[in-house]
């Protein structure tokens, strides 16, 4: 939970502007309304609460000697043999409860004397005077110009035009002809995207097979290096033998970083001279890992574009080699994707997923953007399992997606 009033924070992007457009929707044709709390009839009920307070569970526990008024339930059981009544005696503060409407006036009285101002609002003054605490709430009702208004609101905040025209049909189905306000068309959306999120919500899987071979993609910059990090680092606090593969041979810089994640983590990383074969590498990796009897054996790959058809055969290259060892393998492919690319990430899935057989997805980025909605785009569209979320640099920032927390940080509820 920590990690998700964390995303709370910092997902203020997306949840600001989809707040300031439900406002503007509403305020547009909406009408004020005057919302009466029930708290001035909560006075007339408190008589209750403190009569319940007496006998409370808790307190009464100790107080059972209290039954002053034994002498009473003594004669009912003279018609019962005496070895029951003595345990009845114990169990007689039971049926005392029901005379003690007769204490339970001095709570009213106790009451009337504390907190006279309830006393005398049950009278239509009393009403008029309890509407302090009212509060304005603007309403407006849903209407198809309100829907086609809330689905264009949607799409730019990049949830896509086929997830935005089903969520707005699921809410015309359910609340047409409604009046709603903007806390309440956001528990409304919280609802539908958690329901499209939920069936993708599934952690990374992790099998009997030694090693399990993970393999990294992605496009420059999304994140990948430091993904892997934080798993490995994740992966190795949970008890698992980690080893890492520097796939990335064109970046100096990347193996260096992954070699700082792997000191951090306590994990080695296997590299290859500069310039080298990629997929060499991951099939060396792979022995490597079998022999040193590793648990999970994560492989970088470079930055490609999906539309360098050079860069992405080279990816297939990988993944053939990585089959030739072992016909299984990779037993997941992750593509870590970039929150701030927005629509662009559903072409990314597509491209990937035709060519590395993409089995799970990791999302980066999202404290930096205004585009967190296109990960329900993806959910709605590829139905690809989201493994994980990342918010930041550290190595609590990637943390398992919960579908839920993320719906009410995306659209704004900080309760």
């Amino acid at each position: 939970m920590a990690f998700f009033s964390k995303l709370k924070d910092r997902l203020f992007k997306s949840s600001s502007k989809l707040e300031e457009g439900l406002e503007a929707i509403v305020e547009d044709g909406g009408e004020e309304e005057l919302v009466e709390e029930v708290e001035a009839e909560a006075p007339a009920e408190a008589p209750d609460p403190t009569s319940v307070d007496v006998p409370s569970p808790v307190e009464e526990a100790t107080p059972e000697p209290e039954p002053e008024p034994e002498p009473e339930p003594e004669p009912e059981p003279e018609p019962e043999p005496v070895a029951i009544v003595e345990e009845p005696a114990e169990v007689s503060p039971e049926p005392e409860p029901e005379p003690e409407p007769e204490p339970a006036a001095q709570p009213a009285e106790a009451l009337v004397e504390a907190a006279p101002e309830a006393a005398e609002k049950p009278g239509l003054l009393g009403r008029m005077f309890g509407r302090r605490e009212a509060q304005k709430v603007v309403r407006r009702t849903v209407d198809d110009d309100m829907l086609e208004s809330l689905e264009d609101l949607m799409i730019t905040s990049d949830m896509g035009v086929d997830t935005a025209m089903r969520v707005t049909a699921n809410i015309s189905e359910s609340h047409y002809g409604k009046k709603l306000s903007v806390d309440e068309i956001k528990a409304v959306l919280v609802s539908e995207v958690t329901r499209i999120m939920e069936p993708v919500a599934v952690p990374m899987p992790l099998y009997s097979k030694r090693p399990q071979v993970v393999l990294i993609v992605g496009v420059n910059g999304a994140g990948k290096t430091t993904t892997i990090g934080k798993l490995a680092s994740q992966f190795t606090a949970a008890g698992k033998k980690v080893v890492i593969a520097a796939g990335d041979t064109f970046r100096a810089a990347a193996v260096e970083q992954l070699q700082v994640w792997g000191d951090r983590a306590g994990v080695p990383v296997l590299t290859a001279p500069e310039g080298s074969d990629p997929a060499s590498l991951a099939f060396d990796a792979m022995t490597q890992a079998e022999a040193d009897g590793a648990d999970l054996l994560m492989i970088d790959t470079a930055g490609r574009l999906q539309n360098r058809s050079d860069l992405m055969e080279e990816l297939a290259k990988i993944v053939r080699v990585i089959k030739k060892k072992d016909e299984s393998a990779p037993h997941n492919t992750l593509l870590v994707l970039d929150a701030t690319t927005g629509q662009n990430a559903l072409s990314q899935v597509g491209t990937f997923q035709d060519l590395a057989d993409v089995s799970g997805l990791v999302m980066t980025k999202l404290d930096g953007t205004a585009k967190g909605g296109v990960l329900v785009a993806l959910a709605d569209k590829f139905a690809l399992p989201i493994h994980a979320i990342g918010v930041g640099e550290q190595i609590d920032d990637l943390a398992p997606f919960d579908p839920e927390e993320f719906s009410r940080a995306l659209i704004g509820i900080t309760d």
